[in-house]
């Protein structure tokens, strides 16, 4: 389609340029559920298995998270805003990530949708209790959707630093002496998965859910096979709610990408990457702005080789914006900021990787030969 031919198909959408290059074409996914079991409100946590649970704590506390519980067998943690924990860690024999837990808005919401999907209401076993529906998405991840007891309380935080602007002095008499010490984390933001069904995952988020899509991005040249990524955020109404608390995109594996965290401001995550760089964990890219979500980000590698984001400045959508649609490209990850690396985009070749590959072409999946050549000149871009 040409670009005059395109621009006339576009659906007028109050997305307004805001976020996508343009808006969807006539007949595309509309990014939303028109009769959603529930609506969830936010994630409430991830859960995690790993062999190491004292090398995990360290980790934890050098990245910014506070111990909200800790048994032999567990490690809870939390961020210093109010609510649930940020994410368990069960003692397990191998290092993995078993799924997501998202916050019902209200616990009726547990009941409606253990009717709908044939589940049950179980406890939810978290520090001060709760309870919780048990459900498994298409790309097999288990996924719980909670309702908690109790609510975490505030702790301190870490004060933006006063900023001077042009003639704008908010800041006289006073050296910036931001500390060298963890990025204390706030909250948990958001989690990205790679999945080869792309299109079940999606649909099912938004139809089980009830999830908005904030952005999609398609191959180039396979716009009309539909997207191959896309940015969920929760409906909250007239309430703006992040732009993704999931983003899922379409690939060789199913598994956990990485997770992102919510500090400060820029000095919490540059200063909080310097106390990470000295302990000698390793930066797996940053630190830059991105475009989807626009906001500040920072990644690193755990020891157990997860990724985790430190991010600030993210963007805020309401309810009524539609969809912004994008190619997907290496390049259009970021605003500014380092060239994507290799390990970020997950292109660096392994065994592992090519296994991956060869299943998928040759499963009962979303990718076939010009899809994974689509990702891979994505990738490269």
């Amino acid at each position: 389609m040409s670009e005059t031919r395109e621009a006339a198909a576009v659906v007028a959408t109050p997305h307004r340029d805001l976020h996508g290059e343009r808006g969807a074409l006539r007949g595309e996914h509309p990014g939303r559920s028109r009769n959603p079991v529930i609506k969830v409100a936010d994630l409430a946590w991830l859960e995690f298995e790993k062999p190491d649970l004292d090398r995990a704590e360290v980790f934890a506390r050098d990245f910014g998270f506070g111990v909200a519980a800790r048994t032999a067998s567990e490690l809870w943690l939390r961020g210093t805003f109010a609510g649930s924990p940020c994410m368990v860690i069960r003692r397990g024999r191998t290092s993995r990530f078993i799924g997501p837990a998202f916050r019902a808005a209200e616990r009726a919401d547990l009941d409606r949708l253990a009717r709908q999907t044939g589940t049950a209401v179980r406890d939810a076993q978290v520090p001060g209790g709760g309870r919780a529906v048990h459900l498994l998405d298409p790309s097999g991840f288990p996924v719980r959707v909670v309702d908690c007891a109790e609510r975490l309380p505030t702790l301190p935080g870490q004060r933006p630093l006063p900023l001077n602007f042009g003639t704008e002095h908010r800041r006289t008499n006073t050296a910036q002496r931001p500390p060298r010490e963890p990025s204390r984390i706030q909250r948990l933001g958001h989690l990205v998965l790679e999945t080869r069904v792309f299109g079940r995952a999606l649909d099912w988020y938004l139809d089980t859910l009830g999830m908005l899509v904030s952005d999609f991005l398609f191959l180039d040249g396979q716009r009309d096979r539909g997207p191959t990524m896309a940015f969920l955020r929760c409906d909250l109404g007239d309430v703006p709610a992040d732009h993704h608390t999931l983003a899922m995109h379409l690939g060789p594996g199913t598994g956990y990408v990485h997770s992102a965290y919510q500090v400060t401001d820029l000095d919490s995550i540059a200063a909080g990457g310097a106390y990470l760089n000295e302990r000698g964990y390793r930066r797996s890219w940053g630190i830059g702005r991105h475009i989807q979500g626009s906001q500040l980000f920072d990644y690193w590698r755990d020891p157990d080789h997860f990724m985790l984001e430190h991010f600030a400045d993210g963007d805020l959508f309401s309810h009524d914006l539609e969809p912004g649609w994008a190619p997907m490209s290496a390049s259009g990850l970021a605003q500014w900021g380092p060239p994507a690396t290799r390990d970020f985009l997950g292109t660096n070749p392994s065994p592992a990787r090519v296994r991956e590959v060869l299943r998928a072409l040759r499963g009962d999946n979303e990718l076939d030969p010009a899809r994974l050549l689509g990702l891979m000149k994505a990738m490269t871009s």
